[in-house]
């Protein structure tokens, strides 16, 4: 019979900015992205919020592999995503990226003027349940929680997050089209949150499961206008 054990190794891990942070910047975005994706790729759905004074922050997953499904031998112009975690050795995973994620803020924020900054997350997909318990886990702090095509991680203690986001604002974007979301699901999630006294705020835009720039914008116009925490 088998015995499972662990080791701790070192690894490095990649990730994508635009903007470098400095004494200027004001504006800081941690972006998460969704399952099969790259941080590279991710990334350029956020160019339009360049600016001096914002610096855009794209971890990238640690576990990449190859997207294609096709029998054979992979090449060299076979497509590579990446996934922040699977159900194998869940609870260890979640741990790596949160140690990770929590090493990367440390990296840029003491680059910048720290009393000075607002800090946004965004998790898109897969990656609003890693920015999810990246922030309820890990020691990074944040004015604001984007949970974007995604809803709060399914193992959150939402008794616990009704004081949590009283000090973080919790802002929902799915788009109307989404085809993993649908009115009722959404309502029953609204419904919920109230019931556990969550403030929160929904936006929503027409389209499906994907990144809306013109949503963002209206997002990081927020941040310049300055965060408040009315929720629905």
């Amino acid at each position: 019979m088998s015995n499972e054990h662990h080791i701790h190794v070192g690894r490095t891990a990649r990730f994508h900015t635009i903007g470098e942070p400095g004494a200027e910047t004001r504006d800081v975005w941690f972006v998460c992205h969704g399952h099969g994706q790259l941080a590279g790729d991710f990334i350029r759905e956020f160019e339009p919020l360049a600016a001096s004074s914002r610096v855009i922050v794209a971890p990238e997953a640690l576990s990449r592999y190859y997207l294609s499904s096709e029998p054979g031998s992979h090449s060299a112009k076979s497509r590579v995503g990446a996934t922040w975690m699977t159900r194998e050795d869940r609870e260890d995973e979640i741990a790596d990226y949160v140690a990770y994620l929590d090493a990367l803020y440390d990296e840029i924020l003491t680059q910048v003027s720290s009393q000075r900054v607002s800090v946004t997350v965004v998790g898109f997909s897969q990656g609003g349940a890693t920015a999810n318990r990246w922030l309820t886990r890990g020691r990074a702090r944040a004015n604001r929680l984007v949970m974007w095509g995604a809803l709060l991680a399914s193992d959150a203690d939402l008794n616990q997050a009704a004081t949590f986001f009283r000090d973080v604002k919790l802002t929902i974007v799915y788009g109307k089209r989404d085809r993993f979301a649908d009115e009722g699901m959404i309502a029953g999630y609204e419904k919920l949150l109230r019931e556990k006294g969550i403030p929160y705020e929904l936006v929503t835009f027409d389209g499906g499961h994907r990144m809306d720039r013109d949503t963002l914008l209206r997002l990081a116009a927020k941040t310049e206008t300055g965060l408040g925490n009315s929720g629905k």
